[in-house]
C-alpha cells in the first residue's frame, strides 16, 4: 500500500495503527490527520525510538496489504465504485441506480425502488 491510501482513509486505519503501535492514542491520531511527517515524529516520541527507526518500521508496514477492515470501511465504498468504472459500458454511469435490472421487492422499503 502507499501512504496516499493511508492518508485518504486516515480514520479507517486507526485500528491497524494501534495494532502495530499500541502506544498510540486515537485522540492524537485525530490531530495528525494523515500527515506522514507528524505521524513519524509522534511515533518517535510515543515509542522512544529514533525517527529513522520509525521510518523503517513504517516502510515495512506499508509494504503489507491494505487491512481488510479498511477495505470494507464504508468511507472506502465510493473509491471502490469508482474503480469499478472500467467494467461499466460506455455512456453508463457507475454511480447510477441499477433499478432497470428489476426488483422482486422481496423487502419493501429497502431503498431499491
Amino acid at each position: 500500500m502507499k501512504w496516499s491510501h493511508v492518508q485518504q482513509n486516515w480514520a479507517a486505519f486507526y485500528e491497524a495503527i494501534v495494532e502495530k503501535w499500541p502506544e498510540v492514542d486515537e485522540t492524537d491520531l485525530d490531530e495528525i490527520d494523515g500527515d506522514q511527517r507528524a505521524f513519524v515524529a509522534y511515533l518517535a516520541e510515543a515509542t522512544g525510538q529514533e525517527p529513522s527507526e520509525i521510518r523503517e518500521e513504517l516502510r515495512e508496514w506499508l509494504a503489507g496489504e491494505i487491512p481488510s477492515d479498511v477495505v470494507m470501511d464504508p468511507t472506502h465504498d465510493n473509491h471502490s465504485i469508482a474503480l469499478s468504472a472500467k467494467y461499466v459500458g460506455e455512456g453508463e454511469d457507475e454511480y447510477a441506480d441499477d433499478a432497470r435490472f428489476g426488483d422482486d421487492d422481496e423487502y419493501p422499503d429497502d431503498g431499491d425502488n
